[in-house]
């Protein structure tokens, strides 16, 4: 899918306007939506189950709570697959709204390293393949260690608990990257010599006979740390929602897979939404907290469907109160591509 993107529908470097990327931000979401339907219908066969025992099997290891009808395969099936759709579709629902922060941070590395914007759609391209390799070795080394040692659950609540709780505490006003005190600008510049200054969309550059790293690399770089640091955030949420590997990488992938248009689409809107951020500091509280009292709301009945119902009521909440008390005072981000181009990092 991603290739095709770029060999197929890619009219190379290029701004990418409001209705493009309004356009391919439907097209993404129609795609989890149709392998939403998918699961629901197929999703046995990502486990192989072809029996009632090995349905027993991974319902003890993935989903307890799911309702078997003893000699009744087909229907304890469908309500296996039922589960596996609702799981999914909750997960991307959360690695979706967390990447609105991720795009918080990806906007400031353009502005602050003076990338011009029509490089914007080529760097977030190898951006996110690189993202899609280390969110996979990420998921199921996670989901190694909890089928081994089930107390990291804890640990992963504890942790979301005091992210969201900072999140929601610290303020986001006067960032700014100091480029040459950038660690990834100091790791890179130690082990790669770069070029002084943008060599078109050119990630190296050949000078002297001596192949050298340009600034764009060095920003690429910076947004896989970026969604490294990410990750470790929103892949641990999405252990909240299921335990199954399988599905916690579909819904991380399908979210990162329109990351790219939805930076596009939200890059100048962005500003309006700014108790947003607030939104994502609480759902990672609730997250958190829901991961350190798992036990205690399955005895109650709660279940994935309560907590799909709580998540999408806080991101309304939270783009509700943005519109109803608009910000008085609204920086806009200027256009990347009128700034001037740094001489050196």
């Amino acid at each position: 899918m991603i290739f095709m993107d770029l060999g197929v529908f890619s009219k190379g470097n290029h701004v990418v306007k409001f209705r493009e990327a309004a356009s391919w931000s439907v097209v993404w979401i129609l795609c989890a939506m149709a392998f939403y339907l998918i699961i629901d219908t197929n999703g046995d066969l990502i486990h192989g189950i072809d029996s009632y025992a090995k349905l027993q099997v991974l319902h003890k290891k993935f989903a307890d709570h799911v309702h078997l009808v003893p000699g009744d395969f087909q229907q304890s099936l469908q309500n296996y697959r039922d589960n596996m759709s609702l799981e999914f579709i909750t997960g991307y629902l959360v690695e979706y709204a967390l990447s609105v922060d991720n795009i918080f941070v990806l906007i400031l590395v353009f502005s602050s390293f003076g990338v011009r914007e029509k490089y914007f759609k080529k760097v977030l391209f190898w951006g996110i393949m690189g993202a899609v390799v280390l969110r996979c070795l990420f998921i199921f080394i996670g989901s190694a260690l909890l089928q081994q040692f089930d107390w990291i659950i804890y640990i992963f609540g504890a942790f979301l608990a005091y992210t969201g709780v900072k999140m929601f505490f610290e303020s986001d006003e006067d960032e700014n990257i100091e480029t040459d005190k950038h660690p990834v600008v100091k790791l890179v510049s130690k082990f790669l010599p770069v070029f002084p200054r943008y060599v078109g969309e050119n990630f190296f550059v050949k000078k002297d006979g001596k192949w050298m790293a340009t600034p764009l690399f060095v920003v690429l770089m910076i947004i896989e740390f970026t969604d490294l640091i990410f990750a470790v955030d929103s892949v641990p949420a999405v252990f909240s929602v299921t335990k199954d590997p399988y599905i916690v990488f579909f819904s991380n992938i399908f979210a990162i897979l329109g990351l790219r248009s939805m930076f596009f689409f939200l890059a100048n809107i962005l500003h309006i939404f700014h108790y947003l951020n607030y939104g994502l500091a609480l759902l990672l509280t609730y997250i958190g907290t829901k991961m350190l009292a798992h036990h205690w709301l399955k005895e109650v009945g709660f279940t994935n469907s309560h907590s799909l119902i709580i998540i999408i009521s806080i991101l309304a909440l939270s783009i509700l109160a943005s519109l109803l008390f608009p910000k008085k005072k609204i920086v806009v981000l200027e256009n990347s591509s009128a700034s001037a181009t740094p001489d050196h990092i």
